[in-house]
């Protein structure tokens, strides 16, 4: 191996979308955009949701928390986005690139526990409707979320230590928008069996397992409208978990695509694509995919608007 390729790297350089020096811009107005769009959107939810009380439901709570995720994880990447894309390149220290890493499986990890919990509480309303207020208690809702934050700690914790125990060398350029577990294995060397092991299996805990949560309690779901006997009833009732599907076809289509599929001569153009798919629009559309379908947040937005002229 020549000298040049034992070079230890302490500091990565984001080259994504710089081959392109006249189009950077755009990009940076595009990307900004829906930065601006997503704060805007997920923000307003999240007060919406505290302002009425109508939706201080077990379902929105969780929604709440889902919109601040959304938030959180797209803070993380897209600001460092828009600074490469006006400097055409971003160095990282080893230290900010492990931290951004961290950050980012943390945030993304409760994510997708919340959309499960979201599934789960969709199948408490659906087939136990009675139930569902003893069911789905405050104190139950407190602790769904506190058991997806310490979740996500410990995965991200877990799978931070060992991406970063192993050796980067040789070229320090990764061509993507930020410091993801992808773009780093390409830049591994020596033996790495024993972290990437670690690093599969606790990603099948988290998105394989959540997965599980939510298609099991989807079935359930199906079986319960199925069983409706009017057309309307089926429906209305189905109608209630559309928002949802929805928004967990968005996030683990993109997921599944970018880690658990076979890596071999992929493309890192389709990479980074995708990527921006999952960092940037999916956390800008969230919040048009629960209140476009979904009246009673759309019932709510349209008297917050009105008092808002009252006043």
């Amino acid at each position: 191996m020549a000298e040049k390729n034992l070079t230890l790297v302490t500091e990565f350089l984001l080259i994504a979308f710089t081959e392109y020096p006249e189009q950077a811009f755009p990009l940076f107005l595009l990307f900004l955009f829906i930065y601006l769009i997503t704060l805007l959107g997920n923000w307003g939810m999240i007060i919406l949701i505290h302002v009425d009380r109508r939706l201080h439901t077990p379902m929105y709570f969780l929604l709440s928390h889902l919109s601040f995720m959304d938030i959180c994880y797209s803070s993380v990447t897209v600001p460092q986005m828009l600074a490469m894309l006006l400097e055409l390149g971003a160095a990282l220290s080893y230290t900010r690139c492990a931290a951004q890493f961290f950050l980012f499986t943390f945030f993304g990890s409760i994510d997708c526990y919340l959309l499960a919990l979201m599934a789960y509480d969709r199948y408490v309303a659906v087939c136990q409707p009675l139930l569902y207020a003893t069911i789905m208690t405050q104190k139950v809702r407190l602790g769904f979320v506190a058991g997806a934050y310490t979740a996500g700690l410990f995965s991200a914790l877990v799978r931070t230590v060992s991406a970063f125990t192993l050796s980067f060398c040789g070229t320090n350029e990764i061509d993507f928008i930020f410091c993801d577990l992808p773009p780093l294995l390409k830049l591994t060397c020596g033996d790495s069996y024993t972290q990437e092991v670690v690093i599969i299996v606790f990603a099948i805990f988290v998105i394989p397992a959540c997965m599980v949560v939510i298609l099991v309690s989807y079935l359930f779901i199906i079986v319960a409208i199925m069983k409706i006997p009017s057309t309307g009833g089926r429906a209305k009732t189905f109608s209630t978990c559309t928002s949802h599907l929805t928004s967990v076809s968005l996030f683990f289509g993109t997921l599944i695509f970018m880690y658990l599929r076979n890596n071999s001569g992929q493309s890192s153009k389709e990479d980074r694509v995708v990527s921006v798919f999952y960092t940037a629009v999916i956390p800008m559309l969230n919040p048009l995919i629960y209140s476009l379908r979904n009246k009673e947040v759309k019932e709510a937005l349209r008297k917050s608007l009105n008092r808002a002229k009252l006043s």
